[in-house]
């Protein structure tokens, strides 16, 4: 019914503004996993500001990538090369995040970087690699180029918003940042068996299923400091050495 709904008015372009709404979604979906890998990137600089910085710095050349890739993503397809790098890239990165001690606090997986221009490359090649699963999945949505760079576009800027939300709720919720990479490992995997055989990739409705129940997982449980809201007493105004004052008194004062 929507095939035909949408030949039935081609001068309108509501199949362009449909497909667009189908991309911008596409892109939300499969950017959740894929901001909570940056936000948790990000979380190795100390600073709040500099982890700002490094998501919109990062940002900023992953959406170069990401354009490039778009633009040669016809060419990008016939080598398998890539997408197994990609793969390995992100599979990385889940062994990196389970395998590595915690800080101080007990919370961060991550790497720690020492600077803000160490963080913002591997912001960036992450961002490409999430790229090499959703922008092949774009292209066969649309082969309009300007949609998928479009839809790009938007999900980019999505994706930055997402991050930075999900900086704050890695600091809340206890299953939050492993869910993500759970999620991560996810689309490596996909990804590799998309190498090895095409016809074993699972559908992308079981995909998003399976990240959904995942992040259900993931905000089940807050922190303990984030749960309790600090109490306020009450203030006693009284001073404690002060005694006192008898109706005697006063009539030792009145005679004084």
């Amino acid at each position: 019914m929507l095939d035909q709904f949408l030949d039935a008015s081609p001068n309108f372009g509501v199949d362009a503004f449909l497909l667009l709404l189908v991309l911008v979604a596409l892109e939300a979906v499969l950017s959740a996993d894929n901001a909570i890998a940056l936000a948790s990137i990000s979380k190795g600089l100390e600073d709040e500001k500099l982890q700002r910085q490094a998501l919109n710095f990062g940002l900023i050349i992953a959406f170069v990538l990401r354009i490039t890739l778009i633009l040669t993503a016809t060419w990008v397809i016939q080598y398998w090369q890539f997408e197994l790098l990609g793969a390995l890239y992100l599979l990385w990165l889940v062994f990196q995040h389970f395998s590595s001690d915690t800080d101080s606090d007990g919370e961060h997986h991550g790497p720690r970087f020492s600077s803000l221009w160490k963080a913002i490359p591997v912001i960036a090649l992450t961002d490409l690699a999430f790229s090499l699963d959703s922008v092949t999945t774009a292209i066969a949505i649309s082969d309009e180029t300007w949609l998928v760079l479009t839809g790009a576009t938007i999900g980019i800027i999505t994706l930055r918003f997402m991050a930075g939300l999900f900086i704050r709720w890695l600091d809340e919720f206890v299953h939050l940042e492993d869910a993500g990479y759970v999620t991560v490992g996810l689309v490596g995997l996909r990804l590799l068996v998309k190498v090895i055989n095409d016809n074993l990739v699972p559908p992308q409705w079981l995909v998003v299923s399976s990240i959904a129940l995942i992040f259900v997982w993931g905000f089940s449980k807050r922190h303990a400091e984030s749960i309790d809201e600090p109490k306020l007493s009450k203030v006693d105004f009284k001073q404690p050495d002060s005694e006192p004052v008898t109706q005697e008194s006063e009539g030792q004062k009145s005679e004084i």
